[in-house]
C-alpha cells in the first residue's frame, strides 16, 4: 500500500538527478555526483508583453497562509489589498534558482503561463514581478485543492468522476500539444480543483517547448511513479509521454495506486520497464482497454501517437463526454467542494497551512531585474482593481 503521507518526488525539481542505465535487464543508478541530468530548454527569453506605467509589487498583497511548497520556495494564499480577491502567489528564491542553475526552467514556466492564459483547465497567470531576492507569480487560487489530497482521503474515485477528470486533463494536455508544448510531469499533486470542481493543471517548470508532432527529446525529468519507460531508458521520447502520464493518473484514480507502484523505488522503476500491466477486476472493460492503450510501452502504438487528443476523444471510455460542452464548462462536475468562501482552506493539506508565513514577505523589498522579461501585468484585472 502507498503510505498515506506519500508524496511522489519530482526528480529534477527536487534536485535529485538520476540516470537509469539498462544493461541486460539490470538497472544501474548513478548518483548525482556522477551524473547530472542536463535540461534542454529554449534559451531565448520571452519578450516583455506588457509595457505600462502601472506596477504590481509585494506590498499590494496580504499573505495569509502557506498552501504549497517546492524546490525553490513556497506558494501562499494572498488577497489583493484593493480588490480583496484571493490569489495563489508562488514565491521563488532567486539564490536557490541561480545556485542550481535553473534559470531556464523558471523562465520556461513563465513563458508557458503567458502562452496559456485562456484555457479553462490551465492555471492562469494574473501578475508576475520580482524583487532583489525573489520572483513572484500571482496565479488563480484553486480552493478545491490538489487531486492528490482528495485521493489520499477517499482512496479511489468511481468511474464517472475519474472519467470527468481524465477528460478535462486530456483537453488541457491536448491544448499544450497544439502549442508545441509537452507537459512531462502529470501527477495528482499538479492537478488542482477549482471552486466548482473543474480541473486546473498547474506547475509548468518541466515543460518542453518547441515540440512538434514528430519532435523528440531525451531530457531525463519527471516523477518516478508516472515516468514513461522510454524516459527511464534514456531513449528519445515525444508528446506521448503525457498520454502515458494520463494513463498512470487514471489508474491511480480507479485503483488507488499508480500502475507499477512499489515502495522500493528501484523495484518500481524495474516494474515500469519490464513488468506486464495487470488490471484487476472492478472497473469496466472500456476503462481497462483505455489503460492498456495509454500504458503501451511502445510509444508508436500508444493511444494518441497518431492523432493526439482526437484519438482519446474517440475511445469508448469517453463516449458519454460531449467535448464542446466539457471545454465550455457546461457539464456539471461530479464533485463540488464544500466551501465557506473563495478563501476557504478546507481542501488544502494541513501540512502546508500550519507552516508559518514569513514576516519578510510584506516588507518593502528593493526591486531587482535578474530575470529579464519576467514582469507581466494583466491590464484588465488591474483596471478593475484601480477603478480607472
Amino acid at each position: 500500500m502507498k503510505p498515506s503521507n506519500h508524496r511522489p518526488t519530482t526528480l529534477v525539481r527536487k534536485g535529485i538527478y538520476v540516470l537509469s542505465v539498462i544493461f541486460s535487464e539490470k538497472l544501474r543508478f548513478l548518483s548525482s555526483n556522477q551524473y547530472c541530468a542536463k535540461l534542454v530548454f529554449n534559451t531565448i527569453y520571452s519578450r516583455l508583453l506588457v509595457t505600462s506605467s502601472r506596477t504590481v509589487s509585494v506590498a499590494d498583497f496580504y499573505y495569509l497562509k502557506v498552501i504549497g511548497t517546492g524546490s525553490f520556495g513556497k506558494v501562499f494564499l494572498a488577497t489583493h489589498r484593493e480588490n480583496g480577491r484571493y490569489y495563489a502567489v508562488k514565491v521563488l528564491q532567486k539564490h536557490i534558482i541561480l545556485t542550481r542553475k535553473e534559470e531556464r526552467n523558471v523562465m520556461c514556466e513563465h513563458r508557458v503561463l503567458l502562452k496559456t492564459l485562456n484555457h479553462p483547465f490551465l492555471v492562469k497567470l494574473h501578475f508576475s514581478f520580482q524583487t532583489k531576492d525573489r520572483l513572484y507569480l500571482v496565479l488563480d487560487y484553486a480552493c478545491g485543492g490538489e487531486l492528490f489530497y482528495h485521493l489520499q482521503r477517499e482512496g479511489v474515485f468511481g468511474e464517472p468522476r475519474a472519467r470527468f477528470y481524465a477528460a478535462e486533463m486530456a483537453c488541457a494536455l491536448g491544448y499544450l500539444h497544439s502549442l508545441k508544448i509537452v507537459y512531462r510531469d502529470l501527477k495528482p499533486e499538479n492537478i488542482l480543483l477549482d471552486s466548482a470542481g473543474h480541473v486546473v493543471l498547474t506547475d509548468f517548470g518541466l515543460c518542453k517547448e518547441g515540440m512538434s508532432g514528430r519532435g523528440t527529446t531525451r531530457t531525463f525529468c519527471g516523477t518516478p511513479e508516472y515516468l514513461a519507460p522510454e524516459v527511464l531508458l534514456q531513449k528519445e521520447y515525444d508528446r506521448t509521454v503525457d498520454w502515458w502520464g494520463l494513463g498512470a493518473v487514471l489508474h491511480e484514480m480507479l485503483y488507488g495506486l499508480p500502475p507499477f507502484y512499489n515502495a522500493d523505488r528501484l523495484e518500481m522503476l524495474r516494474n515500469i520497464i519490464y513488468q506486464p500491466l495487470v488490471l484487476k477486476p472492478g472497473v469496466s472493460s472500456a476503462a481497462r482497454d483505455l489503460l492498456k492503450r495509454l500504458l503501451n510501452r511502445d510509444r508508436a502504438k500508444r493511444l494518441g501517437a497518431k492523432r493526439d487528443l482526437t484519438e482519446l476523444q474517440s475511445h469508448p471510455f469517453f463516449s458519454s463526454i460531449h467535448w464542446d460542452e466539457l471545454v465550455a464548462k457546461q457539464i456539471p462536475p461530479p464533485y463540488v467542494p464544500l466551501l465557506s468562501g473563495p478563501g476557504d482552506l478546507t481542501n488544502i493539506d494541513p501540512r502546508f497551512t500550519e507552516l508559518p508565513v514569513p514576516q519578510s514577505l510584506e516588507a518593502c523589498e528593493e526591486y531587482g531585474a535578474t530575470f529579464p522579461g519576467f514582469t507581466y501585468i494583466n491590464e484588465n484585472i488591474l483596471s478593475l482593481t484601480r477603478g480607472h
